[in-house]
């Protein structure tokens, strides 16, 4: 199997404009969609970025989906009033174009003490908390930078006790313990199984490490990967920030069949 070759910040180009008719479009949210914000609750989705995604949605014939580490219910509050297609915490949570919903079932009384044992870890700390998902759970240290690696040891001290059910996963600032044998790449082959998704070009976009998963899904179907911000990537497109994609995604909707701009 060839592997695609990490690429670093000067290598990573603006991606071309693929023809939304032909696409299937999947966009994570927090540091994509909307900006990075100082905690999970202060996150906002520009009211221009949900207003596109609704010409998106149109133009791709449905095609479109949120790829997120956050819980559907989250997603579709951020998104107010849309309702897309959505796949919530890495690919635990599914919902379909038709509205078929589907979560991983898990023994709620050891995720209970899972999220115990992380609050554990952050008693006392300050700058450092947990953001309890339900069936996955963060510790976020934005504000307490300095404790990085100490968290990640200890939340993988954590993680560890609680294997096989559930895996690490980590992100920007952030160490999440969450089921094991979900990602974004296999929520990105879920859609991609089902109409309107089906037999279109994907177009992936997303900021953090835990996007990883479904740029390498979609590398494989021969589609676009986009990193979103700073940092190595497997992509091979890159954009400096949500921002900068809502002007590219904007374009996009601007041109007609197969790129082209359209007159007038």
């Amino acid at each position: 199997m060839t592997r695609q070759r990490t690429m670093t910040g000067s290598e990573a180009r603006r991606p071309p404009p693929p023809d939304l008719a032909q696409c299937a479009l999947f966009l994570d949210l927090d540091g994509t969609l909307a900006p990075i914000a100082p905690s999970p609750e202060a996150a906002r989705v520009p009211g221009a970025t949900l207003a596109l995604l609704g010409r998106l949605a149109a133009a791709t014939g449905g095609a479109l989906a949120v790829v997120s580490g956050r819980s559907i219910d989250v997603i579709d509050r951020l998104l107010h009033p849309l309702r897309l297609p959505a796949a919530g915490l890495h690919g635990a949570q599914w919902r379909g174009p038709g509205g078929q919903a589907w979560e991983l079932p898990v023994d709620r009384e050891r995720a209970a003490g899972l999220l115990a044992r992380l609050r554990d870890v952050v008693a006392g700390q300050t700058g450092i908390y947990v953001e309890d998902k339900g069936i996955s759970f963060a510790i976020h240290y934005r504000h307490a930078p300095r404790q990085e690696a100490r968290i990640r040891a200890e939340v993988a001290a954590v993680a560890a006790d609680f294997a096989p059910d559930y895996a690490l996963q980590f992100g920007k600032m952030v160490a999440e313990v969450k089921p094991r044998g979900v990602d974004k790449g296999s929520a990105v082959e879920r859609f991609m199984a089902v109409a309107p998704f089906a037999s279109r070009l994907p177009v992936m976009a997303g900021d953090d490490l835990t996007d990883e998963a479904a740029f390498a899904v979609v590398a494989r179907l021969g589609g676009v990967a986009i990193k979103i911000g700073d940092g190595d990537t497997s992509a091979p497109w890159r954009l400096p920030d949500p921002a900068a994609l809502a002007r590219w995604l904007d374009d996009l909707s601007a041109r007609g069949p197969a790129g082209a701009p359209r007159d007038g």
